[in-house]
This record gives structure tokens, sequence and C-alpha cells, in this order.
């Protein structure tokens, strides 16, 4: 099981990612080239990532199938959701937060492209129910 301390390290990394990603391409392009991009700089980071991931849905002890795919899951503790929005919606955070808890995700980031600075504005992490389940170290 991952520690706190780790699951901190891994969104260091991404966000890292996520910085050099917008520095080469800035802000007005779409979710799906800022995607991309992301994909190429994680393997670049050698970080561990599935892209479209389908989320499992359970419902009274069956499981469905469903359409619901995270834009990427980091190391199988990190939900990645990508934007390219003037603003983040409500809606955005409530989806994050469920397909957090869908998949049993500690931790959720935010990332939206469409910003000026992307380290002040355009990520946000958020922190689930599973997170108190991890040790410290």
């Amino acid at each position: 099981m991952i520690t706190k301390k780790e699951l901190k390290d891994i969104v260091y990394r991404v966000n890292g990612a996520a910085i050099e990603v917008h520095k080469h391409l800035g802000p007005g392009l779409l979710e799906s080239i800022y995607h991309k991009c992301m994909i190429k700089e994680l393997s670049l980071r050698n970080i561990k990532f599935q892209s479209e991931l389908t989320i499992p849905i359970e419902y009274k002890g069956l499981e469905l199938e469903s359409d619901l795919r995270c834009d990427l899951f980091i190391e199988d503790c990190l939900v990645l959701e990508l934007k390219a929005l003037d603003k983040i919606a409500p809606i955005h955070v409530a989806k994050l937060m469920t397909y957090m808890n869908l998949l049993e995700a500690p931790m959720g980031l935010m990332i939206n492209f469409n910003v000026t600075n992307i380290f002040h504005e355009g990520q946000k992490t958020y922190v689930g129910d599973y997170y108190r389940c991890l040790d410290e170290d």
C-alpha cells in the first residue's frame, strides 16, 4: 500500500509534467491535445498510468457496464482529470470525487490547461475518503 509521503511525491511529479506540457503549448487548445501530451510526458518521466480507464460500477451487488472513464489513473492511486475550460464548474469537481470513490483512490488532481499560469490557477488537489487509510511514511 502507498504511503501519504509517496502519494505526495506522485502528485508533485504529475504537476511537474503538467507544467511542462503547459510551458510548451500554452492555453487555448482542445483537452484531447493536452491529454495526448500528458501521456507522452508521463511516459518520459516513467510515471505509471492508465489512460481512459473504464470505471466499474457496482450497484446492489451487481457489476454494471459503464461508459465512465477517467482521463488518467496514475500509479493506481491518483485520479487525474484534465480540462481546457474557462472555469471549473462544481459538477466537474463532483465527477472527480465520484471517480475517486469508485476507484478507491485516496487523491484526485484536476488540471485545467486553459489558464495563463497553470501552477497558480490551473491545478487543484482533492483528498478522498481513502486518504485517511494511508500510513504517514
